[in-house]
């Protein structure tokens, strides 16, 4: 005996409305998925994650490690004949899953951080500081001297700035860091 599948709009509405993208429009053409330069390490690729909102699996969508990796290169808008931008989709996702206690990969979760404090600090990533917060966070594994020869090469190359640079208009960085903690603790 088949079980029928019953999907409820309330999740993928939610989604929609918070990040402000015309999610309910996706045909799962999957050119998000094929353009997206990270879609190999995910669990779930974009169009997935996508579809999945439309059938209201939230529990699947917001416990994914996938949520977590999109870089926001805006591939996806780019190829998608809906014009659907799926970066705000996985900021929206992030701060639900956030909000509502679903637990990241600590890993990932603790690269996504350094990342954000990065450019909260200086306007910008900088690497040579964004890899120490990382590092320092996670927990040191074999691969530590491998790293930091990698790390020295690049440095030595020139392809690491040493020295991090502020970008003009800091302030307005980190106004937005806080309109965005504002916004997401009212949802609690």
């Amino acid at each position: 005996m088949a079980i029928a599948y019953e999907p409820t709009l309330t999740f993928g509405r939610t989604v929609q409305e918070r990040c402000g993208e015309p999610l309910m429009r996706c045909y799962f053409c999957q050119k998000c998925s094929a353009g997206c330069p990270v879609a190999y390490a995910m669990d779930l690729k974009p169009a997935q994650v996508i579809r999945l909102i439309q059938l209201g699996q939230k529990d699947v969508v917001l416990s994914s490690p996938a949520i977590w990796l999109c870089v926001g290169c805006e591939t996806c808008g780019t190829r998608c004949p809906n014009h659907i931008r799926l970066a705000p989709m996985y900021d929206t996702l992030r701060a639900m899953a956030m909000s509502e206690g679903y637990k990241p990969d600590t890993v990932i979760f603790n690269f996504h951080r350094a990342f954000l404090d990065s450019i909260r600090l200086w306007g910008r990533v900088h690497e040579l500081s964004m890899l120490a917060e990382y590092k320092l966070r996670s927990p040191f594994g074999s691969d530590l001297k491998a790293d930091i020869g990698v790390g020295l090469t690049l440095l030595v190359k020139g392809k690491i700035l040493s020295l991090p640079e502020r970008v003009r208009g800091l302030a307005q960085v980190r106004k937005l860091y806080e309109t965005s903690r504002s916004s997401t603790e009212v949802g609690k």
